[in-house]
């Protein structure tokens, strides 16, 4: 679905029909005033979302959907950007590649945005930001941990036009490396969904786990599962054949729990202890791998790793988000309101509503020297006087690099016997 939130509030009309849009079955046909990516500030800054509202990881995605038009509905309450107020253009990418280039591509082409939050997962956003580079698109991604993309901007492939809030898997793997360590597990094995995130993830864990001294008992025969699998009987058996002490599960919700259900049943899992990640971490899922006839969870005593918050914007965010939308923000919503102030704050900065004019300033005001801000306000402000800042997110520092990435923080968190999710521990991995 497609949505377009501007200062008046949300409007949604019809859009001709195309076939930009043709891999985005679900998608609602919209139309908004376009313009071309120039320095003409008098338009306004316009920006757009890519990020799962449907597909293997919406029960993820859907919890930082509503961080992205919450932080326009505030920058367009103090002024906007350049004298004009922000719009948003929402696209569901439906954890889909496929609907992923198309959503950008219309982002891009026929709503001309100038930047974009999203998306979630790596493999949607490197089918995306191949769009966005060549229409000089700032992209910034909450939640794409894959590696490859600081291999990538290594090699100068994005030219600027990318950046995440959310730190690579290599930091993941390591914390979690370390915490199967610290628990001491010596053999351990692997499976993956097989994309940029899950064989990215299983790559950073091995060569972290048997730095450590441990050993991944399935190395040589990884188990990478289809992102369009049904049944997952052959994948199951292979992970948790010769009983290792504990399988790294790196996963996607939806398909992840039919994984993990035909384990348990199949009585595998016995003695093993399940290791998780991000991709699984909502509320939802251990109701999505089931209970034993006995109604106890069969996910209970699982442990797994998620980038955690811990900006000095955080306690701020929260309250906002209790106070527009009641209870408290999920998993990865720090990372999107982050991504989204990083857009409007360049903007600001670089004094015109561009891709171009964005990517030559994300890193001037997520980094020091400049006054240090929490409120975007306070730092849209200070911009508009020709001061420099430096964004404390809600998520942590924010500090861009030269290849797009932040360091961040680690929450360990559980599986309660009642089918909550507790975090038990934080982390902040350090390379030996």
């Amino acid at each position: 679905m497609t949505k377009i939130y501007t200062a008046l509030g949300l409007s949604i009309a019809t859009l001709l029909t195309g076939v930009l849009l043709g891999a985005c079955e679900n998608a609602e046909n919209t139309t908004t005033t376009t313009t071309n990516n120039t320095t003409d500030t008098n338009q306004g800054l316009k920006i757009g979302s890519l990020l799962p509202t449907t597909g293997d990881l919406a029960s993820v995605g859907q919890q930082m959907a509503g961080s992205v038009p919450l932080l326009v509905e505030t920058v367009n309450a103090c002024e906007g950007v350049n004298g004009r107020p922000v719009t948003l253009i929402e696209v569901d990418d439906q954890t889909d590649p496929r609907a992923g280039a198309a959503g950008m591509t219309k982002l891009a082409t026929l709503d001309k945005v100038a930047g974009v939050v999203g998306s979630f997962a790596s493999s949607v956003s490197t089918a995306a930001v191949s769009v966005a580079v060549p229409n000089q698109v700032m992209m910034v991604s909450p939640g794409s941990t894959s590696p490859v993309f600081t291999e990538k901007a290594q090699q100068g492939d994005f030219k600027g036009f990318w950046a995440r809030t959310a730190p690579p898997d290599t930091y993941q793997a390591l914390a979690l490396a370390q915490l199967a360590n610290q628990r001491g597990f010596q053999r351990v094995s692997t499976v993956v969904i097989n994309n940029d995130y899950g064989v990215g993830f299983e790559r950073a864990f091995v060569q972290a786990f048997e730095a450590l001294g441990g050993t991944v008992v399935n190395k040589d025969k990884p188990v990478r599962y289809d992102p369009k699998a049904q049944t997952f009987d052959t994948e199951a058996s292979a992970a948790f054949a010769g009983k290792p002490d504990a399988v790294v599960a790196v996963l996607y919700a939806e398909t992840g729990s039919l994984l993990l259900k035909t384990a348990y049943q199949r009585g595998l899992t016995e003695g093993v202890q399940i290791l998780l990640t991000d991709g699984v971490k909502s509320p939802t899922f251990p109701e999505q791998v089931g209970r034993s006839s006995n109604g106890n969870y069969l996910l209970a005593g699982a442990v797994g790793t998620v980038p955690g918050s811990d900006g000095e914007a955080l306690a701020d965010f929260n309250q906002l988000w209790a106070d527009k939308k009641g209870g408290s923000p999920g998993e990865y919503a720090p990372q999107a309101w982050d991504a989204a102030a990083l857009l409007v704050l360049a903007a600001q900065a670089a004094q015109e509503n561009t891709g171009s004019g964005i990517a030559s300033k994300i890193r001037e005001v997520s980094n020091a020297p400049g006054t240090e801000v929490t409120d975007v306000c306070e730092g849209l402000r200070l911009l508009r006087e020709g001061q420099e800042i430096n964004y404390q997110g809600a998520s942590g520092n924010v500090d861009i690099d030269a290849n797009g990435d932040v360091v961040g923080v680690y929450d360990v968190w559980s599986v309660e016997t009642d089918g909550t999710i507790q975090v038990i521990d934080k982390v902040t991995p350090k390379p030996e």
